[in-house]
């Protein structure tokens, strides 16, 4: 259930039939934990005053936030914490799945979490996390990076050692372990964009990918589907009219010159700010 695949219409309409979506047949149907959820309310892209500062946001359906343990191991935790998987579910504000478990280390003061989903983690399965010692290689048990071997796919990385995972968390990612320095207190992951980034040995990573890969192949085939998702539809600038965007006016059909409405150029523009020293190798220079 970690690699739904994707599902082809029948050509009725013939309109839909390029259509590919997830197929959760194996995911559970019933509702999230409620102890486990908070309500989402939605801003339709506005700020405090009522003004949009995000376009295209609006409508769709209703969300209930599911809380994700994005620790895996309390900071000051000595020891190995043992998790069950008790099932697999569809989150509607990620683009992977997570996981449910139930805890069966005494003394936490929780019973059951959410996490994000590993790839090739099975229902009744358990796992095992720790930020003291090394725990069994396997995918979905999460260590510090000091512990993991060179070579390792891992995901749900940390950057700062106890605030909580922050990189490769979206559908199919993983970063692999090049190498690990005792001296400098660091290791060297090559991230899913091909850029190296250096992160602190102390940070917890989870062995393996994340589930659902075959995210990337979805063909919504509407543009209804997408109003369901609360995304509203975009306008091009060359359809508008001179106040409302550099691009519009003029007569018969033109193309733009490649700004935003605010002017701001889009097209070889460079944003890469002041260097990162823990970025060795930047994804810009990585793909030339």
């Amino acid at each position: 259930p970690t690699r739904p695949s994707g599902i082809r219409r029948k050509l009725t309409p013939p309109s839909q039939g390029h259509t590919a979506l997830i197929d959760k047949e194996y995911l559970w149907k019933g509702k999230p934990l409620k102890s486990l959820t908070i309500g989402l309310r939605k801003t339709g892209g506005r700020n405090k005053d009522g003004r949009i500062t995000v376009r295209h946001r609006g409508g769709g359906n209703k969300r209930r936030y599911r809380i994700i343990d994005f620790l895996r191991a309390p900071p000051h935790h000595e020891g190995v914490i043992m998790n069950v998987v008790e099932r697999i579910e569809y989150d509607p504000n990620r683009s992977a799945l997570i996981a449910l478990l139930r805890c069966t280390t005494p003394g936490l003061g929780k019973a059951f979490s959410y996490i994000i989903c590993p790839l090739g983690i099975k229902i009744g399965q358990e796992l095992e996390s720790s930020r003291s010692q090394q725990v069994n290689m396997k995918d979905g048990n999460a260590m510090p990076l000091r512990f993991v071997q060179v070579g390792t796919l891992v995901h749900n990385i940390e950057m700062t050692p106890g605030k909580g995972a922050q990189l490769c968390r979206s559908a199919g990612a993983a970063a692999m372990l090049l190498e690990k320095d005792e001296a400098t207190g660091l290791a060297l992951l090559r991230m899913q964009s091909k850029e190296q980034r250096y992160v602190k040995l102390n940070c917890v990573a989870t062995i393996g990918r994340v589930s659902n890969p075959e995210h990337m192949n979805q063909s919504l085939g509407k543009a209804g589907r997408n109003r369901w998702k609360g995304k509203r539809p975009s306008v091009r600038g060359v359809a508008m009219n001179p106040v409302d965007h550099p691009h519009g006016g003029g007569e018969g059909k033109k193309s733009g010159r490649g700004v935003s409405p605010w002017g701001w150029n889009t097209k070889g523009y460079k944003t890469v700010r002041k260097k990162n020293p823990l970025i060795r190798l930047p994804r810009w220079k990585a793909k030339l």
